[in-house]
């Protein structure tokens, strides 16, 4: 009887273990849940640009750590935007350096954050 209560605590165990997995809404149901409808600068270009992009791009480190390429003011980052490199960069197209350099890619939700403001106008609002 013990042996048969091992067996069976184990299989439950073994199950449990075994069929719990970390999913983020993203990876369940990719594209579908990224809201793009009401992009802005400020409350969602502008927070991704500080959270992945000015460690090496901002004023002060942009000339030591960013090839002085700057984003943190609007004027900036509109010169990247117009010539192309800003979503060359980000999404690895050929022909531009990946960015950010040494991290991850962006994940997809958030470069189509930043595709949608560009071509709704890259309006600084």
């Amino acid at each position: 009887m013990k042996q048969i209560t091992f067996w069976m605590m184990f299989i439950v165990l073994s199950v449990a273990f075994f069929s719990c997995r970390y999913d983020n809404e993203e990876d369940l149901y990719g594209d579908a849940i990224c809201d793009t409808s009401n992009v802005t600068y400020s409350n969602n270009v502008k927070p991704i640009l500080v959270a992945n992009c000015l460690s090496c791009h901002s004023t002060a480190n942009a000339a030591t750590f960013g090839s002085g390429i700057k984003l943190e003011e609007y004027s900036d980052l509109m010169i990247q935007v117009n010539n192309g490199n800003l979503v060359g960069a980000i999404t690895h197209a050929s022909g531009y350096p990946a960015m950010p350099q040494g991290g991850a890619k962006l994940d997809d939700c958030t470069i189509e954050k930043i595709v949608t403001w560009i071509n709704n106008g890259a309006v600084n609002n």
